[in-house]
């Protein structure tokens, strides 16, 4: 089987970049950001593992995203605006907000603000060594950048409705209103345009930051689009809309034991023939922007691209849904022609069936395992450590999970039997054992969230499935991600079952 890595074995941490701490209520790319990098390499791991940084939607998920190509604007570091000349001391000190949960509302405001007074700066002469820069960044994401500045300029313009509600020229994309509006908004494009070259700007210097300190990016790319985004307004042709531009079918999964109506999740489902027409190249372009900002790629609901559950618009629940065929060989042959070996994690879990693990594997494509399920609820014997392959991603729980503390507090008397029959350790220190399981087993790649390396409980989970609001709030402590107590027992795994990461430098940020 194919290694899924320049490392035979490797391993990480998953933490959301908005969970990070910092003076400004979220997570964002500025001087934490780094001092983590750094952790990571004491701590000798490879892998940092992220989750979607397209702009949020609905609930202030990321997967509900306006854009696939967008950056989301709240990660942007004030602190580097400051070191770029873009903001003053005053300017920052304006914008700070408590540490603690992340008020979205409270951020989106702060960040707004920074960046309009960045932007103003800019056009008044301000930091004229990135005037080249950002004409090149236009000119380089023109394939994306002008239409989602467009969509995000009118949509604040009609108080942030979903573009099916605008005026018919407007949603329909008739070119005479189109040019009218562009030319009304023409200062709120700019901005737009120029905040997206701020996050691109100050992702590249922390993703060459974490390749000096052999540190590795893994992104996340949600397989569907929200249907309020600048992907389904741009491009109505290459999703399944009726004539006045709305779904037909949309996504969810059929029911099964998590859930006995299933998971209506009600993106837009593609029109896979008209992907087909155009050689997937809208796959493509997405694919590479995706390797623009990370090494390698898990792909949400990877069960989708070899069939997909299409459940009839304005359904309830996902009961009425039926499978449809994917794109398979067709989508998967396009991207590897195009972009060449596809460093992808297929996540592959829910209902899986022999096809989707064909598909998985005539790519080389690693899947995932997920520890908890092999011990509590509604147990798979795929998720045993002993029936790991080598072509695989082992977690002891993803964003969708509770902790594991918190989970091993809900398991039966006979399951907590079995898991610490099994895991060796688990009755003394059940989540550093259940981590330790994970880093001996036989996959290639190993990952485990922060909050599991410090026992947290169930108020540190990121996200509840089927649960509305109050999800992606957590936020680490600055203890927790700069020279952590945790970081030199997971080094001793890592050294142990031989999956370190290059020997740290000396004298390094935060090291």
């Amino acid at each position: 089987m194919p290694s899924i890595s320049n490392y035979q074995r490797s391993s990480g941490v998953l933490l959301p970049l908005t969970s990070l701490p910092g003076p400004f209520g979220i997570g964002d790319l500025g001087p934490m950001a780094i001092y983590w990098i750094d952790t990571l390499a004491t701590a000798r791991q490879v892998w940092w593992q992220l989750l979607p940084v397209g702009p949020t939607g609905f609930g202030d998920s990321p997967y509900q995203s306006p854009s696939t190509f967008a950056g989301n604007l709240n990660l942007i570091s004030p602190e580097v605006l400051r070191t770029d000349d873009l903001a003053s001391a005053t300017d920052v000190a304006a914008v700070e907000l408590p540490e603690g949960p992340i008020e979205y509302t409270a951020v989106i405001q702060a960040k707004r603000q920074i960046i309009s007074t960045a932007f103003k700066r800019f056009q008044a002469g301000d930091a004229p060594n990135l005037q080249a820069p950002f004409r090149q960044f236009l000119e380089r994401e023109s394939n994306w950048v002008n239409d989602f500045a467009l969509f995000a300029a009118v949509k604040d313009r009609f108080g942030g409705s979903p573009w099916w509600l605008w005026p018919k020229p407007l949603a329909f994309r008739d070119l005479g209103s189109i040019a009218a509006v562009a030319k009304e908004l023409a200062d709120q494009v700019h901005a737009q345009q120029f905040g997206q070259f701020l996050f691109f700007r100050q992702w590249a210097t922390l993703r060459t930051y974490a390749a000096s300190r052999g540190i590795r990016l893994l992104g996340d790319l949600p397989i569907y689009v929200a249907e309020d985004s600048a992907d389904v307004w741009c491009h109505p042709d290459l999703f399944m809309l009726d004539a006045n531009r709305r779904p037909i079918f949309v996504a969810g999964v059929p029911p099964d034991y998590f859930s006995q109506t299933g998971q209506l999740w009600g993106n837009p489902l593609y029109n896979w023939e008209a992907h087909h027409q155009t050689s997937f190249c809208w796959w493509i372009d997405r694919m590479r922007a995706a390797l623009r900002l990370f090494d390698q790629i898990r792909v949400d609901h990877f069960r989708g691209i070899e069939a997909f559950w299409a459940v009839p618009a304005g359904d309830h629940t996902a009961e009425g849904g039926q499978w449809l065929p994917g794109p398979r060989d067709l989508l998967l042959g396009a991207l590897r022609n195009a972009i060449g070996s596809l460093p992808v994690v297929a996540e592959d879990l829910g209902f899986i069936t022999p096809g989707v693990d064909e598909l998985r594997e005539r790519f080389g494509l690693p899947g995932m395992r997920i520890l908890q399920f092999a011990f509590g609820g509604a147990v798979e014997g795929r998720f045993l450590p002993h029936r790991f392959t080598r072509d695989l991603l082992v977690t002891t729980g993803t964003h969708d999970n509770d902790t594991t503390r918190s989970w091993l507090d809900g398991l039966t008397g006979v399951e907590r039997q079995t898991f610490e029959a099994y895991v060796p350790g688990a009755d003394r220190d059940p989540v550093w054992s259940l981590i330790r399981t994970a880093w001996a087993s036989v996959s290639e790649q190993a990952i485990t969230p922060l909050q599991d390396l410090l026992g947290l409980g169930s108020a540190a989970r990121m996200n509840t499935p089927g649960k509305a609001s109050g999800n992606w709030r957590w936020r680490a402590t600055v203890a927790d991600v700069v020279n952590p107590i945790w970081a030199e027992q997971l080094a001793a795994y890592s050294r142990v079952y031989e999956r370190v990461g290059p020997e740290p430098a000396l004298g390094c940020r935060g090291t």
